[in-house]
């Protein structure tokens, strides 16, 4: 008998060991990637929407000769900081009055070479190099110094822009890439000029001109584009397909776009396979990329039609969920194990942690790389940690004294079960 026991703790123990072992390989890859992704986090954001993106002493500097104007017509956008730049300096009159309005007239061939009267006199030498004193092109009319300016353009024209999508394919969560095609309608209050679109975060566009009238154009477009991901709330996400919009060389004192909102919609027969549409939003705002070259003070204005998408919650509850509650639910059976068979209760326990992270693993082979915990990783801590409870029940077992195994075996099956609940809720709220 007594040989039987000792053999019975050795396949226990050698139970335990191949757990462990899966689970500190597996777990150790787990760890590496959400380390090294943490540290990829940790780069700069570059400028955004309506941010300035300069360094302090070029932002003081430039303050001295800009103020800001307030958002016009057309350029509207909560999160924007900058909405718009008026000059302050004296005898410069408004660019609607200085020039005769002539829309295909290149803005940076009247421009003049900036000189040392450009500059004020009290400017000290470090703020005049923090705005730019090379030898430039600018433009003493109007708000803006910038030589791709157009201060003889006579005012912005304000563009309602409309855009519907016939259809997305091709989304790839690991990269956020996808394909779209769609309709754009561009609707001006004045003639709008020579239009050359670009898209930030689009590529491989192909475009058909269906209407270009000085007043309304209208394009089918199809073409890749890439946006951010955010799967924080994963796998009960909304993911954002955003496709941005602006004038290759016209800057808001030549183009102002709108977000037409009764033209922002979806083809009545789009669908996206494995999600579901959450909304469909648009807006447009002002744009000013980090500084680029002396006197680059132009704002953009920028349109971004988004998407969001869900997935659907069955599937998602299916695919992550239900196999973590399984695989706990497995596990506590042998807290109904006798304590003199402990290799059978040590197959209900020490396996499952295996399992657990071979599964965890699996969904994050399923994602990129990420420096935050998703809600699958937050319910995967809390299977481990009931795992980790579970397994304590059961090595007590081998240190209590004889007599003492049926008391412990009670209080375990009494209290592991109601903390194993706590811990698996906690991890599904937070």
């Amino acid at each position: 008998m007594r040989r039987e026991g000792t053999h019975k703790r050795r396949v226990f123990r050698t139970l335990q060991l191949l757990a462990f072992a899966v689970a500190i390989v597996f777990g150790g890859l787990i760890f590496s990637s959400k380390v090294d992704a943490q540290g990829k986090a940790g780069v700069p954001a570059v400028a955004g929407a309506g941010g300035d993106g300069r360094p302090k002493l070029a932002q003081d500097a430039a303050a001295l000769r800009y103020r800001d104007a307030g958002a016009e017509k057309g350029g509207k956008d909560a999160g924007a900081t900058h909405a718009g730049r008026a000059t302050v300096d004296a005898g410069v009159g408004d660019a609607s009055t200085t020039g005769d309005y002539n829309p295909d007239a290149g803005a940076i061939g009247y421009a003049e070479v900036q000189t040392d009267d450009d500059f004020p006199k009290d400017m000290s030498a470090e703020e005049r190099s923090a705005i730019g004193a090379g030898k430039v092109p600018i433009h003493r009319e109007g708000p803006f110094r910038s030589p791709f300016a157009h201060p003889r353009f006579g005012g912005p024209a304000n563009v309602k822009v409309g855009l519907v999508i016939s259809q997305v394919r091709e989304y790839n969560l690991q990269t956020g890439a996808f394909a779209a095609e769609f309709f754009l309608s561009l609707t001006a209050d004045k003639a709008m000029g020579a239009i050359t679109l670009a898209f930030p975060n689009g590529y491989e566009m192909q475009e058909t001109v269906l209407a270009d009238e000085p007043t309304f154009k209208f394009y089918r477009y199809s073409g890749k584009f890439v946006s951010a991901i955010d799967l924080r709330d994963y796998p009960f996400d909304t993911q954002k397909l955003e496709i941005l919009i602006e004038d290759k060389f016209a800057g808001v004192d030549q183009l102002l776009f709108e977000a037409d909102k009764a033209r922002t919609a979806l083809d009545a027969e789009f669908k996206l396979s494995s999600y579901g549409v959450g909304f469909v939003s648009a807006k447009a705002y002002k744009h000013l990329y980090p500084t680029r070259f002396d006197r680059d003070d132009l704002y953009i204005s920028r349109y971004k039609y988004t998407v969001g998408i869900d997935r659907f919650a069955t599937s998602a509850a299916f695919s992550v969920y239900v196999p973590s509650f399984i695989i706990v639910l497995i596990s506590l059976i042998g807290l109904w194990v006798p304590p003199d068979e402990l290799e059978v209760r040590s197959n209900a326990g020490a396996p499952m942690l295996a399992a657990a992270v071979l599964f965890h693993y699996s969904l994050i082979q399923a994602l990129p790389a990420t420096g935050y915990l998703t809600r699958a990783d937050k319910l995967m801590l809390g299977v481990y940690l009931s795992l980790l409870v579970n397994m304590l029940s059961t090595w007590i077992l081998l240190v209590v004294e004889e007599q003492q195994l049926d008391r412990t075996f009670r209080i375990a099956r009494a209290w592991v079960p109601p903390a194993t609940v706590v811990i698996m809720v906690v991890s599904c709220l937070v």
